[in-house]
């Protein structure tokens, strides 16, 4: 559908302006859509906002795929605690997706073609329609807009369940039915659809897990890895399968509160003969693991993750691997500088505040202790709320006296900005001199 089209079918207006007319916002959306959906130059569509009776429901996520040659529209009702999946026929989906829009309860939807960016945004005030439609042209890879020009073969959108992506795991290995994230036949296994958002975070956890290696001086043949609560297992079953691959000897260990977990795990490992890999039941503040070159710990609530880096440095850890969560030792603490006073007394950005200085002072002392320490996003918000990775990779040669006393001084001095008294990982490091 070319831009012109668009053009006509929202308001005949600049595209990027908001529109409004005689007709309402959601038929002139659905017009767009309908003919999105019959060109098949579209890309993606979300429905957010929802307000219907479902308060477990969130969103609807559409993507184009082809099933045995048919064109259909993939939509995932995403749940807080699982997604469902229901593939319409084409011409079927431009009456579903009128009827989660006008009955179900969403407020808003969101419209990605090859050439447009178009957003349907449902509000009523007052008995009134206040609802409004906007669009805008995407800019293709030159920076043009309208991107690429009908007819193009490299415009066509990569559709379909057979289309292949490039995973550094696979399927195939057995131990995922055990941990409930495949099923299907043995020799043709398949993801559980609520595990869909799962799957894509181990591997790219491994997938980093995989070049930090690389990228460390670590090149003994066994590989000890110690994975704090690792929770059923999933990364350390995946770690061990990417260090075979690797073509390293795997000793990893999974360390796990809840006695449940750790028994499930070491009988899916036994029922493979996963030699290297093993379960214990543990907290990061008590367990001594025998040796250790990779310290993981994902999402380990508040100081516990100052714990699980503290037991990685104490043990000259040449890889440690953090995802942060509930910042709550600084937020108490924090005293509002006056010059941030006006945006720090909101309680979101206070929360965002604190988390980042959180963070970056773990950042901060680790490379202190000779660590080359990154912290990025390693996953997106659509996959995890808690997608913060703190990556440290030790250095060759330790960190010179002068540049830990330069840290440290760098350290002092935001802990006085904010009025902060004491940091967990701080105490744990200076309490050994």
């Amino acid at each position: 559908m070319t831009a012109s089209m668009f053009t006509q079918l929202i308001e005949p207006t600049a595209a990027t302006q908001e529109t409004s007319g005689e007709r309402p916002a959601r038929e002139r959306f659905l017009a767009v859509l309908g003919s999105a959906l019959a060109s098949g130059q579209w890309r993606k569509l979300s429905l957010g906002r929802f307000r219907g009776e479902d308060k477990s429901l969130e969103r609807v996520l559409g993507r184009p795929v082809m099933l045995r040659g048919v064109a259909h529209v993939q939509l995932v009702y995403r749940h807080s605690t699982q997604d469902i999946t229901h593939n319409v026929p084409t011409a079927e989906a431009l009456a579903v997706i009128d009827a989660l829009v006008a009955l179900k309860g969403f407020e808003s939807a969101h419209l990605l073609s090859r050439s447009h960016e178009v957003q349907l945004t449902l509000k009523a005030k007052g008995g009134r329609d206040k609802s409004h439609l906007s669009m805008k042209a995407m800019a293709d890879e030159d920076g043009q807009e309208g991107g690429k020009a009908e007819g193009d073969e490299a415009s066509t959108p990569a559709s379909g369940h057979n289309r292949e992506k490039v995973r550094p795991l696979t399927l195939q290995s057995p131990f995922w039915r055990d941990l409930g994230l495949s099923h299907g036949a043995v020799d043709a296994p398949q993801l559980v659809p609520a595990m869909a958002r799962k799957w894509k975070q181990i591997n790219k956890f491994v997938e980093i897990f995989q070049s930090a290696l690389k990228a460390s001086a670590l090149d003994q043949e066994t590989v000890r890895v110690v994975d704090f609560g690792c929770g059923k297992g999933y990364l350390t079953f995946a770690m061990h399968d990417a260090l075979h691959s690797m073509g390293r000897k795997p000793d990893v260990t999974g360390v796990e509160l809840r006695p449940e977990l750790v028994k499930l795990c070491n009988t899916a490992a036994q029922a493979h003969a996963m030699n290297g890999l093993h379960f214990d039941a543990g907290d990061v503040r008590t367990y001594t693991p025998l040796g250790l070159d990779v310290m993981v710990a994902l999402h380990a609530c508040d100081i516990a993750t100052d714990f699980a880096i503290h037991l990685g440095l104490r043990a000259r850890a040449s890889i440690i691997l953090c995802a942060p969560c509930c910042h709550k030792e600084l937020r108490p603490q924090m005293q509002s500088p006056a010059l941030l006073r006006p945006l720090l007394n909101h309680g979101i950005h206070l929360g965002q505040e604190a988390e980042m200085i959180t963070d970056g002072l773990r950042a901060l002392l680790l490379d202190a202790e000779g660590y080359d320490t990154q912290v990025f996003e390693f996953t997106t918000l659509e996959h995890t709320l808690k997608n913060k990775m703190i990556l440290a990779v030790r250095r060759q040669n330790p960190s010179s006296p002068q540049h830990r006393a330069h840290i440290h001084r760098q350290i002092d001095a935001i802990k006085q900005f904010y009025g902060l008294k004491e940091q967990c990982l701080e105490m744990l490091v200076r309490s050994e001199g």
